[in-house]
């Protein structure tokens, strides 16, 4: 009797993007390239939904509104140039200006497409100088993701989340600020209940507050749209990644108009919250001047 072949265990889509991302990685320092990375999920979840909210435009036989941005934002959805789809960098993929190709895409994107104003990575691709066939091997990996069709598996939410542990640990002690562990911010939302009301974070990092609070009121069937976000995040790299998570996640955030110091450049001045929720960066030492907020109350 022949003997039954061991079941090879499929590896989750995060861990063979992982793998795949750290060949193309190189010398670059995972503070920098984790903007790369990320802006790459987020440029394939971006097109997947355009792609998708235009094919229901055409089944409702509105096709003369298919280059309309506020057709696809009064949706939720990003409108994309033909330059900045998925099907356009995958079909460009194997050129050498590649990355060139790349950041147009997300400068487009970001032009077009107001509640992403100081979002994506800024020519981090041209600049990196990153290998351009090891990139195309990523585009590759990242288009095997089918990042709309069960919307209830939150799979690219789940793979940023991945990405963002890994990369913190990567970045070593002092450096990840820009990530608080799961278990903590799910402690923290357990405990406040932020069913509806306004939620700040005055040091919000990649929005992992924020995220948390959205999936406890929807783990306790509240209504998301009762709840008002606001934050600040003082990196400007980070600013990028919380305003790259909450709108993958269809989170609708007040970030400020930019990246700043909550101390020095209050970009909420009147706001009053119901809840505040932060994990400050505690092991900064000169996070201010020897004289400076000396008299703020």
């Amino acid at each position: 009797m022949a003997k039954s072949k061991t079941a090879i265990k499929e590896k989750p889509i995060e861990v063979t993007l992982w793998e795949a991302a750290n060949k193309l990685r190189g010398s670059v320092e995972p503070a920098e390239y984790k903007h790369v990375v990320l802006g790459l999920i987020f440029l394939k979840f971006a097109s997947d939904s355009f792609e998708k909210h235009r094919k229901l435009m055409i089944a409702e036989g509105k096709e003369k509104y298919l280059e309309m941005a506020d057709f696809y934002n009064m949706s939720n959805v990003f409108f994309l140039e033909e330059n900045s789809r998925w099907s356009y960098i995958i079909k460009k993929s194997k050129q050498s200006d590649i990355a060139l190709i790349i950041d147009t895409a997300l400068h487009t994107i970001e032009k077009n497409n107001k509640a992403l104003k100081g979002a994506l990575p800024d020519n981090y691709f041209s600049r990196l100088g990153l290998d351009t066939t090891k990139l195309a091997t990523l585009l590759d990996t990242i288009n095997d993701i089918e990042t709309i069709k069960n919307p209830q598996s939150d799979l690219v939410g789940r793979v940023y989340e991945y990405f963002l542990k890994k990369f913190a640990i990567a970045e070593g002690k002092g450096k990840g600020e820009f990530y608080t562990p799961k278990t903590i911010v799910s402690l923290i939302s357990e405990m406040i209940e932020p069913y509806k009301g306004i939620i700040y974070d005055p040091a919000c990092g990649s929005g992992g507050m924020f995220v948390q609070s959205i999936k406890f009121i929807e783990a306790h069937h509240g209504n998301k749209k009762e709840v008002s976000i606001y934050g600040q995040e003082y990196t400007k790299t980070t600013y990028k990644l919380a305003k790259m998570n909450l709108a993958i996640r269809g989170i609708s955030a007040n970030l400020g108009e930019k990246d700043a110091d909550t101390f020095r450049d209050d970009q909420h001045k009147d706001l009053k919250a119901d809840y505040i929720m932060a994990n400050p960066p505690f092991n900064q030492k000169d996070w201010r001047g020897a004289n400076e907020l000396i008299d703020d109350p």
